[in-house]
C-alpha cells in the first residue's frame, strides 16, 4: 500500500510525524542530532523504497516501528564501539605498566651492574655517561691521562655490556611483542 504518490505528497508525510519520530528517537539515544539523523534516514529510506515497500500496519506505525529498530541498532552500534575502545584503553594501560616495570628493571640492573666495576672505572663511567663530560675533562679532573680514560671506559662497557646481557635481551624481546 502506498501511502503517497508524490513529492509533496512525501513531504506532507515528512512534516506531519518528523519532530514526533525526533523526539521519540531522543527517549532511546539521549542525543538530538542523532536522534534526528535516524529519522532522516528512515525518511530517505521510505522515499527510495517507496515502490517496493509493503507497509501492512498504519504508516505512522511503521514509521515509529522503523525509528525504533534504528535507535536501537545505533546503540549496538554505540557499545561495540565503547567495548572497543576500553579493550584498547586496557591494552594500552597494559603495555605502559609493563613497559614501566621494564624500565625500573633496567634501571635497577644497571646500578647493580655500575656496582661491581671497580673504583675508578665506575667514576670515570659516571662522568662520561651521567654527568656527560668529555673524555680530556675527564682526564684534566682526575689528573689522569685520555688514554686510561679510555681504556676504563672500554673496560666499564665491556663489564656493562656483559653484566645486562640477559636483561637487554629479555628487554628487546618485551617491547618487540609488546609493539605488536
Amino acid at each position: 500500500m502506498n501511502h503517497f504518490n508524490t513529492h509533496s505528497e512525501f513531504e506532507a508525510v515528512f512534516k506531519a510525524y518528523y519532530e514526533g519520530l525526533c523526539r521519540y528517537a531522543t527517549m532511546w539515544l539521549k542525543d538530538t542530532d542523532e536522534s534526528e539523523e535516524i529519522v532522516q534516514l528512515v525518511f530517505v529510506q521510505l522515499w527510495e523504497k517507496r515502490e517496493k515497500i509493503q507497509i501492512s500496519t498504519s504508516l505512522k506505525s511503521y514509521l515509529y516501528k522503523s525509528v525504533y529498530h534504528s535507535a536501537l541498532n545505533s546503540l549496538k552500534h554505540q557499545k561495540i564501539k565503547e567495548d572497543y575502545v576500553h579493550m584498547k584503553q586496557s591494552e594500552i594501560q597494559e603495555s605502559e605498566l609493563q613497559s614501566e616495570q621494564s624500565l625500573k628493571e633496567l634501571e635497577t640492573r644497571i646500578e647493580k651492574a655500575l656496582n661491581t666495576l671497580p673504583e675508578q672505572c665506575k667514576l670515570i663511567f659516571s662522568m662520561s655517561r651521567f654527568e656527560e663530560l668529555k673524555y680530556r675533562e675527564i682526564a684534566d679532573i682526575l689528573n689522569i691521562s685520555i688514554k686510561t680514560v679510555e681504556n676504563q671506559m672500554g673496560k666499564a662497557l665491556r663489564l656493562m655490556r656483559h653484566n645486562l646481557s640477559d636483561f637487554l635481551t629479555l628487554l628487546l624481546l618485551v617491547i618487540y611483542f609488546i609493539k605488536k
